[in-house]
């Protein structure tokens, strides 16, 4: 079992303890969600990695819900969700600043100085920055206003 699952179980049984039902609801959908990963893979444990694109999954699953609670002015479900994020988020490593996603975008366009085709220059971007917990939304608006499109 990875560390990350390991430290996911271990918060889960604390907060059964303490009877904090908000993070109690939201590590058993972790738990569901890493186990639906394992059962669709024919995996019998994740790696690290692929407990973090579980999470990156939940979370934007989450921040889709913000939208659409927040359309319908359900701001107290909304704020519950907002919530849980930041829970999932703690499980996540530390994302990558714009500075630094800056650099990696400087770097390709440097060594790609003619080329035009955004989604050739954001494969590269991304593949640099493969890894690294980089968030492909900021990525892609970053290299938007690098190359004016």
């Amino acid at each position: 079992m990875s560390s990350l699952v390991e430290r996911i179980e271990s918060d889960l049984k604390t907060a059964m303890k303490s009877r904090d039902q908000e993070t109690l609801g939201t590590l058993r959908l972790l738990k569901s969600d890493i186990q639906y990963e394992m059962t669709k893979t024919g995996a019998k444990e994740l790696s690290d990695a692929d407990t973090e694109s579980v999470i990156k999954r939940a979370v934007k699953k989450r921040q889709e819900s913000i939208v659409d609670l927040d359309k319908a002015g359900r701001t107290d479900e909304s704020d519950l969700e907002k919530r849980a994020i930041e829970k999932l988020k703690s499980y996540l490593p530390e994302e990558l600043s714009e500075e630094a996603i800056g650099q990696e975008i400087d770097a390709v366009l440097s060594a790609n100085p003619d080329e035009s085709n955004f989604g050739k220059l954001m494969g590269q971007v991304m593949g640099r920055l493969k890894g690294k917990n980089a968030d492909g939304a900021l990525v892609r608006s970053l290299l938007q206003k690098k190359i004016g499109n």
